[in-house]
């Protein structure tokens, strides 16, 4: 009824950049996240980019008096680098690894190793279930020319899917994360559409921080100022999402971010800022039988959309399995008129001429390794193809639905 008590909770999240050995002055502004956690009190805290199970650890000690409940998701080589820390217990957990997630090749982004992934906590709160969603989407790097445009557009998808398909007996779907794109990009717009989650930002009643909500602004330190000349204002890239089901109602109170420095140092917490915001739940009326995310009638355009770019990834993961698998068979074809000439010599034929061992191993191992690299990425992008064209089918089966019932929007 409209007369019961509301529940609000204060919810902190960041990106923190806390990669071993190569972001700056992590272990400081570790402990320095850890101190303010502390004071500020807040019910739920989730947090990306904690590669380090030490530094986790670290975090867990210190936050154990105020935050006694936490969990960490494990998966890929580095790890998931998410974490949540709660002062309310946690009922469950569970973890989704996204199926694309960038090229192993591309050392110097290095997002195929972190296995990049959806982490689900399951909370009870005042009587009210909440499914808590962090999240961490494969990064832009250049948004001119944006190869990983499909892979994160897959990963929205899954996201947005797991969301659907795993959040049917909560009450309350919160979700919070770096996205990794742009509150106007189809990825984005995509998620929101069909999952129904409304934007704290947008939302908020009162805002306090960086202007138009930037999470990745110039003035901070750890930025790379080159990637933000495009935004003079910065990006907004981290979010906090939430959807009310059935009977109840949620509403953004406040929003803030931070800017800048942290309280009484002279660094920030992390290259991006930290999104905070207060929100207010409360039971309305009879339970409606509300289901999670009614189509939005512009839904339809956002799905042609998303799959017109999935699909251009898709012929542009066909092209890359051909070459690689065209390269794989000239190297197997190197080997055998060599294992032939090997052959010839030991049969007797061309004896008088020396045979050339040195050079002929060489030109040998060269070819093996070239039939390896290219077999490996032939069968990547083997998979690849296969999750984007199962991804394009998916979005075609729902345009196809959204076209077929529009008023059900």
């Amino acid at each position: 009824m409209e007369g019961e008590p509301t529940l609000r909770l204060r919810i902190f999240n960041l990106n923190c950049w806390a990669i071993r050995y190569l972001s700056k002055r992590r272990q400081q502004r570790v402990r320095l996240i850890g101190d303010t956690l502390c004071q500020e009190g807040f019910d739920l805290v989730l947090l990306q980019e904690v590669w380090s199970e030490q530094d986790y650890s670290e975090l867990k000690a210190k936050l154990a008096g105020s935050y006694p409940f936490s969990h960490y998701f494990r998966s890929g080589v580095i790890g998931s680098g998410l974490c949540v820390f709660s002062r309310f217990p946690i009922l469950d957990t569970l973890l989704y690894q996204y199926s694309l997630n960038g090229y192993p090749y591309m050392l110097q982004h290095g997002d195929w190793f972190c296995g990049k992934s959806v982490g689900l906590v399951v909370m009870k709160i005042s009587g009210i279930i909440f499914n808590v969603y962090v999240t961490h989407l494969h990064a832009e790097y250049c948004r001119d020319k944006d190869a990983y445009l499909p892979h994160r557009l897959v990963q929205a998808w899954e996201l947005a899917q797991f969301i659907r398909h795993t959040s049917k007996a909560a009450d309350v779907v919160l979700l919070g994360g770096d996205l990794n794109m742009h509150p106007e990009d189809v990825g984005i717009r995509l998620l929101r559409g069909w999952t129904g989650l409304q934007d704290a930002f947008a939302e908020a009643m009162r805002f306090e921080g960086c202007k138009n909500g930037c999470t990745l602004v110039p003035d901070n330190c750890f930025t790379d100022k080159s990637e933000l000349l495009p935004f003079p204002l910065g990006i907004r890239i981290d979010y906090i999402l939430y959807k009310a089901i059935s009977s109840f109602t949620v509403k953004c109170e406040e929003l803030k971010t931070t800017t800048g420095r942290a309280p009484g140092t002279d660094i920030p917490f992390s290259d991006h800022e930290a999104v905070m915001a207060t929100l207010h739940i409360q039971r309305q009326g009879q339970p409606a039988g509300a289901t999670l995310g009614t189509p939005d009638p512009a839904l339809a355009d956002v799905v042609a959309e998303a799959r017109a770019e999935v699909g251009a990834g898709l012929r542009a993961a066909r092209q890359q399995r051909y070459s690689s698998g065209r390269m794989a068979v000239l190297a197997l074809l190197l080997l055998l008129l060599q294992a032939a000439a090997a052959l010839a010599t030991l049969a007797g034929l061309g004896a008088e001429q020396p045979f050339p061992k040195l050079s002929f191993c060489l030109l040998a191992f060269l070819a093996l390794g070239v039939l390896i690299l290219a077999t490996g990425l032939h069968l990547f992008h083997t998979m690849e193809v296969k999750m984007l064209h199962g991804t394009e089918d998916q979005m075609w089966m729902m345009l196809r639905a959204l076209q077929e019932r529009p008023s059900e929007g």
